[in-house]
């Protein structure tokens, strides 16, 4: 049994994949406690591998993104096997600070403050800036790098940066700005 936060249809609305259909696997809880994070942590439903499945099956979208709260805490090889048997592209949006199991396609690697990043690949990096130092996230391995305004709210200081950085990309939440979820 794993506990969902809830599993929908929508488009991807940020990092690399934007604009992007996707079904969203969004897992309850996280073991960071981030004070911007839209995520009511919680909340859910415990759900078998079948009924998520099954309720994945029910949209289109060839793409599945596991997100949260933090994924990592509830997925394991049996359901990304599960999940790849359906054809499924599996991408990850996680804090990083825990192994992940082989299978997935893409990984979105979103560190945070006080959470050590542990994994040895990642295809790209989403940090969401508050005026913090990039240079620490400058090592880690991925090919592509984006700084994501907080909740919006400091947009001006990002593009700054970004401006200031150009091996980082701007990422903004597209789905907030066209009212999607």
């Amino acid at each position: 049994m794993r506990k969902i936060n809830e599993i929908f249809y929508s488009l991807q609305g940020e990092g690399y994949h934007t604009g992007t259909p996707a079904t969203f696997v969004r897992f309850s809880g996280c073991n960071l406690k981030c004070h911007f994070c839209d995520t009511r942590h919680e909340e859910g439903v415990w759900m078998t591998d079948d009924e998520i499945l099954q309720e994945v099956l029910n949209y289109p979208a060839r793409m599945v993104i596991l997100t949260g709260g933090e994924p990592s805490l509830w997925i394991d090889a049996a359901l990304i096997g599960r999940l790849r048997e359906a054809g499924k592209y599996i991408s990850i949006e996680t804090n990083g600070t825990r192994p992940l199991p082989a299978g997935i396609d893409w990984v979105t690697c979103s560190p945070k403050a006080g959470g050590a990043v542990v994994l040895d690949r990642m295809d790209e990096v989403k940090v969401v800036y508050e005026g913090q130092d990039l240079a620490p996230y400058e090592g880690l391995p991925a090919r592509h790098f984006f700084l994501q305004p907080c909740s919006g709210l400091n947009i001006p200081e990002t593009v700054a940066c970004v401006l200031a950085h150009p091996r980082w990309r701007l990422s903004l939440q597209t789905h907030k700005l066209i009212d999607i979820r």
